[in-house]
């Protein structure tokens, strides 16, 4: 059984910066992929970074050049920094350990933080 444990949400005004961690607990984070999505009101959650167990990551249009994903095996820990930040940006933000041969498909989501972009 893996738990996910986001941080970091708060209310930022535009232009500023956020940091979210997600901590990961079992020995299975550094072997798994993990994702960062969002879910803003009204609208489907989308993925918007995944970052392999090889710290290949990816990026959604809409954060690239903005976002930064990372994660730390030592500390079972994800990242995702935020800057350049835009209203649009306001959302519930999850973590994900993204399903895979490693963890026999179990899809396992965090709570989720919450992050407000004031204008």
């Amino acid at each position: 059984q893996v738990q996910l444990v986001e941080s970091g949400g708060g209310l930022v005004q535009a232009g500023g910066s956020l940091r979210l961690s997600c901590a990961a607990s079992g020995s299975i984070f550094r072997i798994s992929a993990m994702g960062w999505y969002r879910q803003a009101p009204g609208k489907q959650r989308e993925l918007i970074a995944t970052i392999t167990s090889d710290d290949i990551t990816s990026y959604a249009d809409s954060v690239k050049g903005r976002f930064t994903i990372s994660r730390d095996n030592a500390k079972n820990t994800m990242y995702l920094q935020m800057n350049s930040l835009k209203p649009g940006d306001t959302a519930v933000y999850y973590c994900r350990l993204l399903p895979g041969v490693y963890n026999g498909y179990h899809d396992y989501w965090g709570q989720g933080t919450q992050v407000t972009v004031s204008s």
